[in-house]
């Protein structure tokens, strides 16, 4: 039976859309609109994984904006169009469950949370402007350690903050390599898994799965 004091969500592809961005500029992106998506938010992780290794930290708006230089190179898409995307990158759109999920679970009186790679003013401007500051106790960054989800030290953040065991925090996120780091990690981690793919081999299986964060409410 789960123990959970505190549900921590990763933000970027679990609460919100990381394609919201390039589809709201399809009709001057194109036809290669989610294809271009697709490989600006590949980049942008692969130099969050690689800059970690390098140990040359830099924070997660530098990497957006240097993925989406490599990006917009790669599909020839008009500079010009930079600044609109970037801007547009700062209020990506949540899924449509979230709002009601997180007032359900506020209810239940769990702390709730972000944890993410995301600067702390970009994780502000998200919340805010999609008008659910008041839901979330906590807003964790990795700038507070300066190194990239997967590393153990970004899951130790809300375990010192709430002074709880690893086990007592259900986990939620739509990448399986963060799934399999919080769980390795000793979360109750979940995997979302909006797209019907498949898990990745990372000495970790989740117990849970689901395809909508709603299903969550059935969980804890």
């Amino acid at each position: 039976m789960m123990k959970t004091k505190a549900v921590v969500f990763d933000a970027y592809g679990t609460l919100f859309d990381v394609n919201s961005a390039a589809e709201k500029c399809k009709d001057k992106i194109g036809t290669k609109w989610e294809v271009f998506a697709n490989h600006w938010r590949t980049t942008q992780l692969e130099y969050t994984w690689l800059r970690s290794l390098m140990k040359k930290h830099k924070n997660f708006w530098d990497i957006t904006e240097d993925s989406l230089d490599k990006s917009m190179k790669v599909f020839n898409i008009n500079k010009n169009m930079k600044n609109e995307l970037l801007s547009l990158y700062k209020i990506l759109s949540p899924y449509p469950e979230v709002r009601e999920v997180l007032k359900n679970l506020k209810k239940k009186n769990f702390k709730l949370a972000i944890l993410s790679n995301g600067t702390p003013d970009l994780l502000n401007e998200l919340v805010d402007s999609n008008k659910l500051n008041n839901l979330f106790n906590d807003l964790f960054s990795v700038e507070e350690v300066k190194i990239y989800k997967p590393d153990p030290k970004v899951y130790k953040m809300p375990i010192e903050k709430y002074r709880i065991k690893p086990d007592e925090i259900t986990f939620l996120s739509a990448n399986t390599w963060d799934v399999s780091g919080g769980g390795n990690f000793g979360y109750n981690s979940i995997w979302v898994n909006r797209h019907s793919s498949v898990f990745d081999k990372l000495d970790f299986q989740p117990k849970n799965e689901v395809s909508n964060l709603t299903q969550l409410l059935d969980i804890v």
